[in-house]
């Protein structure tokens, strides 16, 4: 019950005396009416009595109610009508309720067709999906879950990749290795104090010539597979396929420039932690070697401290050399300031995906090389301790699960690169506008969603 002057719906009737137009006597005019509260419509305060005009609309203009209500009674409001404005808190269709704040955005009775913005307080619509990976801000799960949707999508182009470079790579490896460490008593004078000079430096030549080649090789091979990866990796973001041959193209002319910034990268690493221990081999070579050890490995320490936070600092600039063709320098630049703000989720990010792919690389490598040492001439033992020899067999069934890790590993690390790069320009730059329209999607809010990645 509401007797509140404001509430009673226009063309209710008064609460009290009959309504104009109405059949029946009408009473004398100068006859006072019972008392009514001060607070009906239509009374004067000070008690005397109704106050009504006596201008009436035509009685053809007004129509009886159905049932009279009560005495001192506001007829009930009006039915909530469609929409935002239907209910109110604590009103006749409250939180919750049909048209209220709980049937609004888009629910039944909500504001446009059902399926607009959700049910209740559904917030803005589904970002578009038009590949791998929802064209919003992304989560861990959905950038590690685009990844290997790249991978499963479009695995002809992407294991054709990987499988070819780690091939030639491995190749590559096999040889040096089978020609420069076919003996492994050859090195063992680095580990005998009764050596010569002369078979030391010989021992130690061929380790550093041996392995430089390898990590070589390696560096190469992976800056091609991060490169085509990268090609790859960016169509499958917009929903479109893109062969070998196609990636390469795209590709060819910033492989120089990417060889030259992992280079650079590297080289900047070895500084940073070689300089340091300087000073500690110094000291260790004139004066107290137990104090110089310990100066050595502390600057050692912080070297690689800050050779890591550089690393994260640095870690978008392939991709942002790669897809915006940019110089080294300028990629570099953009790196640092994509990662400005977000180094511990970045860091976080790789660390993990670099751990999920030593796991599933190792889990195919191990049981090879087990399998390896087993047809190898002397078997594990001879291996173990150092006087067997590192035979063809054995450096071919090893390089067999190699290839196989590599091919696995090099589209998650790439691809998990590529999409920390896109995911740092959407929540900087609002990238995902310009790939919803590089993607024919004209308007995102609009755009059917597909599933949610790592949901």
């Amino acid at each position: 019950m509401n007797d509140t002057p404001g509430w009673a719906s226009p063309g209710s009737a008064p609460p009290d005396g009959p309504e104009p137009g109405a059949s029946g006597p009408a009473g004398p005019a100068d006859v006072p009416g019972p008392a009514q509260p001060a607070d009906q419509p239509g009374t004067d305060p000070s008690g005397s009595g109704p106050q009504w005009s006596k201008e009436q609309p035509p009685p053809a203009q007004w129509s009886a109610p159905t049932s009279a209500p009560g005495q001192g009674q506001a007829p009930p409001p009006p039915p909530p009508g469609p929409g935002w404005g239907g209910g109110h808190p604590g009103g006749p269709a409250g939180p919750g309720g049909p048209g209220g704040y709980g049937g609004g955005y888009g629910g039944p009775g909500g504001n446009g067709a059902p399926g607009g913005w959700g049910t209740g307080w559904g917030g803005p619509p589904p970002a578009a999906k038009p590949g791998v990976i929802p064209l919003r801000p992304l989560g861990v799960g959905e950038i590690l879950d685009g990844a290997v949707s790249t991978m499963r999508t479009y695995w002809r182009t992407v294991l054709g990749v990987s499988l070819t470079i780690a091939v030639v790579m491995q190749t590559i490896v096999v040889l040096v290795q089978g020609f420069a460490f076919s003996d492994l008593t050859s090195t063992n004078a680095l580990d005998d104090p009764n050596a010569s000079a002369s078979e030391v430096t010989r021992a130690m030549s061929e380790a550093f010539l041996s392995t430089g080649v390898v990590y070589l090789v390696v560096l190469i091979g992976t800056v091609v597979a991060t490169a085509l990866l990268t090609a790859v990796t960016s169509r499958a973001v917009l929903g479109k396929p893109v062969t070998a041959t196609e990636a390469w193209r795209d590709a060819r002319p910033q492989v120089l420039k990417l060889f030259g910034l992992i280079c650079l990268l590297i080289l900047m690493a070895v500084a940073l932690i070689g300089i340091p221990t300087v000073p500690g081999i110094v000291v260790a070579a004139t004066g107290s070697q137990d104090a110089g050890i310990a100066l050595a490995v502390l600057g050692g320490l912080a070297g690689s401290v800050v050779t890591l936070w550089l690393a994260i600092r640095f870690s978008l600039a392939s991709p942002a050399l790669m897809l915006e063709k940019q110089g080294i320098v300028k990629s570099m630049t953009r790196s640092a300031k994509l990662v400005r703000g977000s180094w511990w989720r970045i860091f976080g990010i790789q660390l993990l995906a670099q751990i999920i792919a030593s796991i599933l690389s190792s889990i195919l490598v191990i049981p090879f090389a087990f399998i390896a040492g087993l047809f190898s001439g002397d078997g594990l033992s001879g291996l173990v301790d150092g006087s067997g020899d590192l035979g063809w067999t054995f450096l071919i069934i090893s390089g067999i699960g190699s290839v196989i890790g590599r091919m696995i590993a090099f589209p998650i690390t790439a691809g998990v690169t590529v999409l920390l790069y896109i995911d740092q320009r959407i929540r900087r730059e609002a990238l995902d506008l310009d790939l919803a329209r590089a993607a024919g999607i004209q308007d995102q809010g609009t755009a059917a969603p597909g599933p949610t990645p790592g949901g």
